[in-house]
């Protein structure tokens, strides 16, 4: 009979699940990442029906029915603990209060008040076999542990085995109903009655058997995060490599283009070049409020200017501006003319004599786009 029910009970777990998975949407399976030890955390509270059978009634016959009065009575349980996946977890359960034990072959149930703790490794085989999914509604848990039980009638302990399985029917992300059978499995003496003869098989101990009704309560964060899609995020980085490399062969082939047209250009005689300066001026850039250039770089152009200002023995004119839109008349007036000036000392660094040097500050204009462009000095060979 035993056998068949286990037999009856697997195979009402395997249907139960397939209808189950079936309802579900299977895009919500996946893998999952390890919570922080604060996560996943739970309380349960219930209330039992519990029955006993002694190992002082082998032999006698006794109807072993939980069902009978001078057997059952109800109970009550408290238990809190942690998944650490979806599938693993453990629980520390306290049970009890009520029991009644058969010792004779009177079916004298005898009033016995204890209290069984027990700690239980959680198998969520729902999670493990189909996947975890976050809005599953049924989960079949089956466990197993270990613990010590008290009869506070004898004032006695016992060790026990512990077994069962856990049903949790979920109500809300954070609330469950759970439906729950198990066996307790204790030493002899928990019942107040030593064990005088020698048995062997489930019998030869005191067992406890119970059902629950009570409620789950998730606490804190209940669910578990997705796992990066590794692939994804590789495969995400393989095409902005892609692009960036694409990126950088336009732009070498541009570089190789305009190397070719610059490499085939006419060479121009030095008059040429000598015109230029005298018609383009040479900008020198600054920052906004600023009279200190912004860039080094900037006197590059400057250099070679003086230097050919020196070779053919020329004035040179420097103009300083500052941009319209930001400051007042006479903040850009000042501007401009201290910018020129910082021009005109770089210059007389480069070797040109202070008196072919001339200045002049604008003030504040709008001549050029953007408007940082306008804060400027340049410097060109005077007429």
């Amino acid at each position: 009979m035993k056998k068949l029910l286990i037999v009856l009970a697997f195979a009402g777990f395997s249907l139960g699940l397939s209808a189950q998975e079936n309802t579900e949407d299977p895009t919500l399976k996946y893998s999952v990442a390890t919570n922080s030890f604060w996560s996943n955390w739970f309380i349960q509270v219930g209330g039992e029906w519990n029955a006993w059978y002694s190992s002082q009634e082998h032999g006698l016959g006794l109807a072993r029915s939980p069902f009978k009065d001078f057997r059952s009575s109800p109970a009550a349980a408290i238990a809190i603990g942690k998944w650490f996946t979806p599938g693993l977890g453990l629980r520390t359960k306290l049970q009890g209060i009520w029991g009644k034990t058969v010792n004779d072959d009177n079916n004298d149930g005898n009033h016995n008040k204890y209290w069984i703790l027990n700690e239980h490794i959680l198998f969520n085989l729902s999670n493990m076999l189909a996947g975890y999914n976050p809005n599953r509604v049924w989960n079949f848990i089956p466990f197993a542990g270990g613990g010590i039980g008290r009869t506070m009638t004898h004032n006695l302990y016992a060790m026990d085995l512990s077994a069962g399985i856990l049903n949790t029917f979920r109500l809300s992300r954070k609330v469950a109903l759970n439906l729950e059978l198990g066996w307790n499995r204790l030493e002899s003496d928990i019942d107040g009655y030593e064990q005088t003869n020698s048995k062997r098989g489930w019998d030869s101990h005191d067992n406890n058997f119970y059902g629950e009704l009570g409620l789950t309560f998730n606490l804190g964060k209940a669910t578990w995060n997705k796992v990066p899609d590794v692939d994804a995020i590789k495969a995400l980085s393989q095409s902005q490599i892609d692009a960036l490399n694409a990126q950088l062969n336009d732009a070498n082939a541009e570089n190789a283009r305009l190397k070719n047209l610059l490499a085939n250009q006419p060479k121009q005689e030095t008059p040429v070049a000598a015109k230029e300066f005298i018609t383009t001026p040479v900008s020198v850039f600054f920052n906004i409020n600023k009279t200190n250039i912004a860039s080094q770089k900037d006197l590059v152009n400057v250099e070679a200017l003086a230097k050919y200002a020196k070779q053919n023995n020329n004035n040179l004119k420097v103009v300083g501006y500052a941009d319209s839109a930001t400051g007042t008349a006479e903040r850009n007036q000042w501007l401009s003319e201290e910018r020129a000036k910082t021009v005109a000392d770089e210059l007389v660094k480069l070797g040109i004599d202070r008196d072919k040097i001339t200045t002049e500050g604008r003030g504040g204009v709008d001549e050029l786009s953007p408007i940082s462009f306008n804060r400027r000095a340049t410097v060109q060979i005077a007429d």
